[in-house]
């Protein structure tokens, strides 16, 4: 009746695993083949968000046969969230009914059905609720997709930290060396309002983000992806399914859907309920044709009516609201024994993970001492070369000096013997002239002369031996100083080897259902309690606000939608999603449903 033809798994990079089967033809490594056939099938693709499976499927299977199957070929266990989701024949998106045959359903009868394995439900607190890493990664990636195509609405810089989880979960930890600007031109990095909002390139976004990357080191893929939900889940539009309404006097409204309960919208404005009524206070909802009537708990309280503009519009809403009502009053009870073996089980293997991680971490921070100090060590010993180096010159000069000096004395010694010679000649002068008095004037002018000539003489080698003497005593200090600094550097160069010695010897050591009764109308609205992420962490708040005054710089204001507008009025007033909450379930049943009808 029902057989696996194939599966094609395009994973993105961060999830694709390599194909090793020896009889696999397909030329892309990362396409997986089983193939087994059977009389009369159906044709049958269902894509998700990281895989594509192809069934041959025969005309009397459910629509659960055929969703069992994909949730078993990808390993998924918590299956209360999906569904097989298809476009009908007048073109609109419709969820697989599970009780009812595939073939008698209204999908094209193409000659292969196609389908989406998509989320249909949400959990309240993906922390908490999450089991599976297979459910988060799914999420994740459809999460993510909502974003990046403004299905979601994401502030700028709240994209810009997202998008550094994203790569974070794609490349593990950013390496400078590798991650080089330019390297993620390939990603989709962030929604392309906001790419057409500021006056930046793609250079200058990518910096944004690696700085921010560089701050997740040594955080997991599967924490990545987790981080990056517990942020997103505290945008407005997250898991919310929006519907066209009226109400009793015709006014254009939407009704949002969600995890949380039913919320009422302007027309312009999907950021920010006016009403709302948790899970909890919804006794019975029903329709008929394009009515649908909601039946609180509350007794004083009457209906809750509102107008689709067609019939498929309330079915829709029904079955949206039986899901999640299921789920939100299932989270307030006891988990059943499969989910707590689910989550011993997810436990286990998490903990083995994080054993792994905290191995592979100090692993990683040995090698990274390790090479610290080898290139520590380099650069002691270059600096130790450098040094040596310096010194073999000094020491040259002061060789050189030393060889100058002696020349030096040696020349001032023979300019003073001179000097002596001359000296004498002229005191031997001065005596013969003292003692020939006699002599007739024209001898007498000739001694004279020759005394003059020899005072001259004395008087300019006596400058000579002064001028020498002074370079003498210049060349003396200068040599006692370079001496001194020559025994400096070598006790300095003997210093840093014995400390090098001494730190690597330490450190070698290292449609109507009935939904609420009366007995769980009074179950705890525990979101009431919730803050944002932003909130909770300081420093993301601090980060997200820097970089919102950097963008406001470089914003092109006529490029600003008016979902951002509605963003900064909510931000300047100091609402978020938790305390608009808060605020639209203040007063009871009864006003918030008047409240409602003179919308």
């Amino acid at each position: 009746m029902f057989s696996d033809k194939k599966r094609r798994e395009f994973a993105p990079e961060e999830f694709r695993e390599p194909s090793h089967h020896p009889n696999r033809t397909s030329s892309r490594p990362d396409i997986k083949r089983t193939t087994i056939m059977s009389k009369k099938a159906i044709n049958v693709r269902v894509t998700s968000m990281d895989s594509e499976l192809e069934f041959a499927i025969q005309s009397s299977t459910t629509g659960k046969q055929l969703f069992d199957q994909v949730v078993k070929t990808i390993g998924l266990r918590e299956i209360w969230y999906f569904g097989l989701q298809y476009t009908d024949n007048k073109g609109f998106p419709t969820w697989l009914k599970l009780n009812k045959k595939v073939m008698s359903q209204d999908v094209k009868k193409d000659p292969t059905l196609v389908f989406k394995f998509r989320a249909k439900f949400y959990p309240e607190d993906v922390a908490e609720e999450i089991i599976q890493d297979v459910t988060m990664r799914l999420f994740y990636l459809q999460v993510k997709d909502g974003i990046l195509s403004d299905e979601i609405y994401c502030p700028p810089e709240t994209s810009v930290l997202l998008a550094s989880y994203a790569m974070q979960a794609k490349y593990g930890d950013y390496v400078p060396e590798t991650h080089v600007a330019g390297c993620l031109t390939a990603d989709r990095l962030l929604p392309q309002r906001v790419l057409g909002q500021f006056k930046l390139n793609s250079e200058e976004w990518e910096r944004r983000i690696m700085t921010w990357w560089a701050d997740h080191r040594a955080t997991t893929r599967e924490q990545a992806m987790l981080e990056y939900l517990k942020i997103a889940q505290d945008l407005e539009m997250y898991g919310v399914n929006y519907f066209e309404i009226r109400n009793k006097k015709g006014t254009d409204l939407y009704l949002g859907v969600d995890a949380l309960g039913l919320n009422i919208y302007d027309k312009a404005d999907r950021l920010s309920p006016k009403v709302g009524f948790p899970w909890s206070e919804i006794r019975n909802i029903s329709f008929n044709d394009k009515k649908f009537v909601i039946k609180p708990i509350d007794k004083k309280a009457h209906d809750f009516v509102f107008y689709a503009p067609r019939l498929r519009i309330n079915k829709r809403i029904l079955a949206l609201c039986m899901g999640n009502h299921e789920l939100y009053m299932r989270r307030r009870k006891p988990d059943t024994i499969e989910v707590q073996q689910m989550k011993q089980q997810a436990r286990e293997e998490r903990a083995l993970k994080v054993a792994e991680q905290e191995k592979l971490t100090r692993e990683m921070s040995a090698r990274e001492e390790a090479e610290s100090r080898q290139r520590e060590a380099e650069k002691r010993m270059q600096q130790m070369q450098e040094d040596m180096e310096r010194a073999r010159l000094e020491l040259a000069e002061a060789h050189n000096t030393i060889h100058s000096l002696e020349a030096q004395l040696k020349q001032l010694q023979l300019a003073k013997q001179a000097l002596e010679q001359k000296e004498y000649e002229l005191r031997e002068l001065t005596a013969q002239l003292q003692s020939e008095k006699a002599m007739s004037d024209d001898e007498r002018r000739r001694l004279r002369d020759q005394v003059d000539a020899r005072e001259r003489e004395v008087y300019t080698m006596r400058e000579e031996v002064e001028r020498q003497t002074t370079v003498t005593r210049q060349l003396q200090t200068q040599i006692h100083t370079q001496q001194h600094t020559q025994h400096y550097s070598s006790h300095h160069h003997v210093s840093n080897g014995h400390a090098h010695d001494e730190t690597a010897t330490d450190d070698e050591d290292n449609g109507e259902r009935e939904l609420t009764n009366d007995a769980d109308q009074n179950v705890p609205q525990h979101e009431l309690e919730r803050v944002t992420a932003a909130e909770k962490n300081i420093q993301i708040k601090n980060k997200l606000d820097m970089l919102t005054r950097e963008l406001d710089s470089v914003k092109d204001q006529n490029a600003v939608t008016d979902y951002d507008v509605l963003h900064m009025e909510n931000k300047k007033a100091g609402r978020d999603k938790y305390k608009t909450l808060r605020q639209i379930r203040g007063g009871n049943t009864k006003r918030r449903i008047d409240q409602y009808e003179n919308m």
